[in-house]
């Protein structure tokens, strides 16, 4: 049985669905103003494996997929404006820069992408809602604000104490609403910004946290199962999205909240002030895609990720080693219910253990070449069951070769026709019994960064 570490009680829980028909799963995407970074690629890929395996326990129909976009937002308007460019236009060029980054980590589609701008009608109403009961009031410059004392129990998802967070709060807010941590809701209109709505507090936008509330709620209910993020919007994203949607709705907002942990640079935070700052592309100029895909996974996605190309080139030779196990296999068939299968599942039900996951993929390939010279149906067999297995991780998904044979994404290096015309002069030199031409050519091979492996059905290569 799937068990989540439930961030709301700080404890891992038995996972059981509010409708097993229809498991839901919210995870707040990006804010469309730039590329995205490193700790964008791990809430992809995390929440990407997340939604495949509850598809796996619970069937693809009876799961919904919600990732928002934000395309609404100060740092948008302040990059539109800088631009000279429209928001919409701004926006919508950064979604495509987020979905090209997001397919090539072979991220599947959520099965809903609601942008904040095209739920304006319910945001509004939410808050209306939140005046209405009492919980949300005007402010002295217009802004509609929370009113964070109206709740009962703010900081619960958190941890943090309401007396504590006001004592560090900025004296210099105070004026503009009537505590220092009530949270803006609606933000009334600015000429410079170019960018409004009309509502009934007067011509504005909203706010950062009732986005969220509202398209959730407005795809999945008032009431659903799963929301996840990264760590950096536990507080006060997350708390406030749980103020401000159990007070309006009456019910419980959430079951379970899950967040992805930081990703750190050779043991440092990632900053751009530090001059370690990566974007997604950025690292796919170095290194092949499903290397970076196997890199975050090969972590508890609860804990740092520290990020270095050493851990890459490791995470290169590893998935190698998986490619190569299934090279020249026929592995269209598999072995059901196999022990390898059981504890790969025992490892994705302890709270998505893809680490754990990915040693039983590694002992099926020992297996697989112990089995390939006394008994290959067996090894092809068990070549089924690692494919299978993977593909709940969105791993090993291509033809071995096409790995192998494909380097690194800058596409450096000799051509595979170069590699193959080599392989075939020395193929020749071997017949002619010129062994120092066969070794020459090896070796300017070996210098290219080309594996040969000589075996009696004939040579093969891979690059290193």
């Amino acid at each position: 049985m799937l068990h989540i570490h439930n961030n709301l009680t700080r404890r891992k829980e038995a996972f059981t669905p509010i409708d097993p028909k229809n498991v839901r799963l919210y995870v707040c995407g990006m804010t469309v103003y730039d590329y995205c970074h490193l700790g964008h690629a791990r809430v992809l890929v995390v929440f990407d494996v997340v939604n495949r395996y509850l598809r796996k326990v619970f069937g693809d129909e009876h799961v919904t997929y919600v990732r928002n976009i934000t395309d609404v937002d100060d740092k948008i308007i302040a990059r539109a404006n800088e631009n000279g460019e429209a928001i919409e236009s701004l926006t919508n060029r950064f979604i495509k820069e987020m979905n090209r980054d997001a397919d090539a980590l072979g991220v599947q589609r959520p099965d809903k992408e609601p942008r904040a701008t095209t739920h304006m009608d319910e945001i509004i109403a939410m808050i209306q809602v939140l005046v209405d009961k009492g919980y949300a009031y005007q402010g002295k410059t217009g802004d509609v604000y929370y009113d964070v004392s109206r709740f009962e129990h703010y900081g619960q998802l958190s941890g943090k104490n309401t007396d504590d967070l006001r004592v560090g709060a900025r004296v210099k807010v105070v004026a503009a609403k009537d505590d220092p941590l009530d949270f803006v809701l609606w933000k009334m209109a600015k000429s410079e910004e170019g960018t409004s709505w009309p509502s009934p507090w007067g011509e504005g936008r909203p706010g950062w946290h009732i986005e969220c509330s509202a398209m959730s709620t407005g795809c999945l209910g008032n009431h659903f199962d799963i929301h996840g993020g990264g760590l950096d919007l536990q507080f006060p994203h997350h708390e406030n999205e749980i103020a401000q949607s159990e007070a309006a709705t009456g019910e419980k907002f959430v079951n379970v909240w899950m967040h992805n942990g930081f990703v750190r640079i050779d043991e440092e935070k990632m900053s751009k002030s530090l001059g370690n700052f990566f974007t997604i592309r950025e690292v796919l100029e170095k290194y092949d895609p499903e290397v970076v895909r196997f890199f975050i996974l090969n972590s508890h996605y609860r804990s740092p990720l520290n990020y270095s190309d050493k851990h890459l080139d490791e995470a290169k030779a590893a998935l190698t080693t998986l490619y190569t196990a299934l090279r020249g296999l026929d592995s269209t068939e598999a072995i059901n219910d196999s022990e390898y299968e059981q504890r790969f599942t025992a490892a994705m039900d302890d709270d998505f253990s893809t680490s754990e996951a990915i040693a039983v993929l590694f002992e099926l390939a020992r297996e697989i070449n112990c089995q390939r010279c006394c008994n290959v149906p067996l090894a092809a067999q068990l070549g089924g069951v690692l494919k299978r297995q993977a593909a709940c991780l969105g791993l090993l998904v291509r033809e071995p070769d096409v790995f192998l044979q494909g380097g690194d994404a800058g596409g450096e290096g000799l051509s595979c026709s170069a590699i193959d015309a080599l392989i075939t002069q020395r193929l020749d030199a071997r017949a002619n019994k010129n062994w120092a031409e066969s070794d020459r050519i090896r070796d300017e091979l070996a210098a290219q960064g080309i594996v040969l492996e000589d075996s009696a059905g004939g040579t093969s290569w891979r690059r290193e």
